[in-house]
This record gives structure tokens, sequence and C-alpha cells, in this order.
């Protein structure tokens, strides 16, 4: 087993009243996760649906599930019923689709759109000027709640670059006074992440150790 407890007691008290700590547990098997829940975590981050439908089935039933990875529109459905928090929403389609699978559950879905704020043409998401457009056309929307933005910085060992990419989606982000939460950080990147304003970090490799990555 993989588990750093030492760094996840660390971490909890490092992000202390300034940042929620979401687990990343991608990939990893369920005993991993089970290992920090009886820790006291309780929010794990997903990127895979099928595993993420799997894991939610098998664990315990108060674990807030957050979906990061690039979520397609005829994968919403599979996990509308229990999801706590859709953080990479890069298109008004695939908000208007979790509108559409929640409202068949009867269910309001916390979203965060995500912002392209990386050097990466592989990375996904919304420009500033697509999230005005989105912003307005979901309020016509009743089943999701978009609660704030999400964002990746470039993979990159130039602090300064990634710091000026967090600074933009922190301006971004105070645009709107309705939001509460700023997904921004990484194992890599959390520290210059949470003194730009992030309120919400995904960390992974830290807590699991590095990633077995299924064959495709």
């Amino acid at each position: 087993m993989a588990i750093n407890i030492e760094k996840y007691t660390s971490l909890l008290t490092e992000l202390k009243n300034k940042a929620t700590l979401i687990a990343v547990s991608k990939t990893k098997p369920n005993e991993d996760i089970l290992a920090l829940y009886h820790a006291g975590q309780r929010d794990f981050g997903e990127n895979y649906v099928q595993e993420l439908v799997d894991k939610e089935a098998a664990l315990p039933k108060d674990i807030r599930w957050h979906f990061i990875g690039h979520l397609q529109s005829n994968k919403v459905k599979a996990i509308a019923p229990f999801v706590h928090l859709i953080h990479g929403v890069d298109s008004f389609n695939l908000l208007k689709e979790i509108d559409k699978q929640a409202a068949k559950i009867n269910r309001v879905i916390d979203c965060l759109l995500q912002i392209h704020i990386a050097k990466e043409e592989t990375k996904f998401g919304l420009d500033a000027d697509e999230l005005v457009h989105v912003m307005n056309d979901s309020l016509a929307l009743k089943n999701v709640h978009v609660v704030g933005l999400m964002g990746m910085a470039s993979f990159s060992d130039d602090k300064n670059l990634v710091r000026k990419e967090f600074t933009m989606l922190q301006a971004l982000y105070k645009q709107y006074p309705q939001f509460k939460t700023l997904s921004m950080g990484m194992s890599g990147d959390y520290v210059i992440a949470i003194d730009e304003g992030s309120n919400m970090v995904r960390i992974g490799s830290l807590l699991f150790g590095e990633r077995n990555y299924p064959k495709p």
C-alpha cells in the first residue's frame, strides 16, 4: 500500500482554513481509498466514469465523489445520481446534458466551469469570452448550479509562468461574487495555487504515490 498518511496529516494542517483537499484516487485500488477514508478523508476525485461508478458502488456512501476528468456528454447519466461536484465542464452543451440528466432524477448538480489557462494546446477549457456566454446561458438551467471555476496550469518548472496562469484564473473568479469554489492546484503546484487564492486543491501522487495507468 502506497498511502502516505504522514503526508496526508501534514497537508491537512497546511491547508487548514484555506482549501478543501480532494484526494485524487484515479487508478488506485479501493483499499488505498479506504486507508485515507479511515484517516478521515471524504472528498475523492476520479477521472474515468466507469472506474468512478465501480468505486461508488463498492465504497462507503458518505464519500463525496468529485469528477475531475474530461467528461463526455454520453457518460453523464452514469454519474448523475451520486456525483458531488463535476469539476471540468468545458462547454454549454455539456452543462445542458448535466442539467437534463439531473432533472430526470430530481437533483441539482454542482458544477465548476473549466478555464483554459495553460500554454499546452491539449488542455481543455473555456476562454474568458466563452465563460461570459456560458454563464449567461446557464441562467435558464434549473438542475445545475455553477459554483465556481477550475483550471490546470502549464506542466512547467517555470514557477512565474504557473503563478501568472493562476493569477489570471483568480481574476476571472473574482468577477462572479456568487462563486464559492476555485479549484486549482495539484501535487506539483498547490502551494502557488493556494497563494493565488485557490480554495480547493486536487492532490494525487503526494498521497497515493505514482500512478499505474490502465492500458487503453
